[in-house]
């Protein structure tokens, strides 16, 4: 899927009020770390992501790791932190509706 404009701009909006949910340290990305972040996303359709002092990667290269292992879409990248959004398969979450 890939987002317009509009729907990043969307997307980063709500982003911007999140709390990192998913740390990468200095073990960087990990199967372990993956699965959290696929439980993680599932749930809640748009996840933020820190990247601490100890990982040998940026937040960039993160993001795009990160995004191509849970094949979600890289929202936005800021210091060290980014945002990643993946629609949820799941019936019992309430979906963010993306503008057109």
């Amino acid at each position: 899927m890939t987002l317009n404009k509009a729907q990043i701009k969307q997307l980063r909006t709500l982003g911007m009020q999140l709390n990192p949910l998913i740390m990468i340290g200095r073990n960087d990305i990990t199967d372990t770390l993956i699965k959290q972040a696929d439980e993680t996303i599932e749930k809640r359709e748009i996840i933020k992501c820190a990247v601490q002092d100890g990982s040998g990667l940026t937040a960039k290269e993160a993001g795009t790791q990160l995004a191509d292992a849970l094949h979600a879409e890289l929202v936005q990248v800021i210091g060290n932190r980014f945002v990643l959004y993946r629609e949820t398969k799941r019936d019992d979450v309430k979906k963010i509706r993306l503008v057109r």
